[in-house]
């Protein structure tokens, strides 16, 4: 039972790889969003753009995954 559970987390395929992706890119967004609020100027703009470039990081890195999940 804990197997069939535990079988829902795990990305499969590149199209939930995306999904969990854009989810993270929304998030990220939101967050610089509030960036910009509470630091006006360009530190707020450097944080803001921290964000969606973390979320780039990290998708190559669950794509990557799915692909080399794949070759096995």
């Amino acid at each position: 039972m804990w197997t069939r559970f535990t079988r829902l987390f795990i990305i499969k395929t590149k199209f939930e790889a995306f999904l969990v992706i854009y989810g993270l890119w929304l998030g990220a967004v939101e967050r610089g969003m509030h960036y910009l609020q509470q630091y006006p100027g360009y530190g707020g703009w450097l944080l803001f753009a921290a964000c969606p470039i973390a979320v780039f990081m990290a998708g190559g890195r669950i794509i990557d995954s799915v692909d080399q999940a794949r070759e096995r």
